[in-house]
């Protein structure tokens, strides 16, 4: 992940469809016990914006450029099954979305468009990280245990999340598709 910004102006921001509970803290806790660094700094999450240096003074176009995408879209359906890796080009193993890709695909395409407009390192695949950087018998159980995962939810939005002086995701706003964008309370920037 991302860097903390030199410049005291600047924000590391992401955007992303968060997994909901049960799922999301039971895969957070299972990225924890392969011994990921970053199990407990990241909510598990699909990214539509991966971790990306923006000017503070630019938050409030950014947010109404995504309130402006929530508004117009509808919730849908999201099934992730099994699991799946980007090695050799990428050491990570993830969990598979095997229904709703479309719907990720349009959401990534129009979030990272206008003020979030950037290149990306690879073609975007979307996915839910659960092993990263590890040894490779590490990698190979995660995938292994995974293999049968399985799991339906309704996307009803997607979060915006900053990243903290420590290392930690927070989000720091939902947006509701369909509806107003939901404030979140909290540190802006720990």
């Amino acid at each position: 992940m991302a860097a903390i910004p030199a410049r005291p102006d600047a924000r590391t921001i992401g955007v992303a469809v968060p997994v909901p509970e049960p799922y999301g803290s039971w895969l957070q806790a299972r990225r924890a016990s392969y011994g990921d660094p970053l199990a407990d700094a990241i909510p598990t999450h699909i990214t539509l914006l991966p971790p990306t240096e923006v000017d503070a003074a630019a938050l409030g176009v950014i947010d109404a450029h995504l309130h402006a995408i929530a508004r117009a879209e509808r919730p849908f359906v999201l099934r992730l099954r099994g699991s799946g890796t980007f090695r050799p080009v990428s050491p990570v193993v993830f969990v598979a979305v095997a229904d709703g890709i479309s719907g990720c695909e349009r959401l990534q395409a129009r979030v990272s468009s206008g003020p979030l407009e950037r290149p990306l390192a690879f073609p975007y695949h979307p996915h839910v990280t659960i092993a990263h950087h590890l040894p490779d018998e590490v990698m190979d159980r995660a995938f292994k245990d995974l293999a049968e995962f399985r799991a339906d939810f309704d996307v009803w939005g997607f979060s915006l999340y900053q990243h903290g002086r420590d290392g930690v995701w927070r989000p720091q706003r939902d947006y509701v598709f369909g509806d107003a964008m939901i404030g979140r309370a909290g540190p802006d920037d720990p």
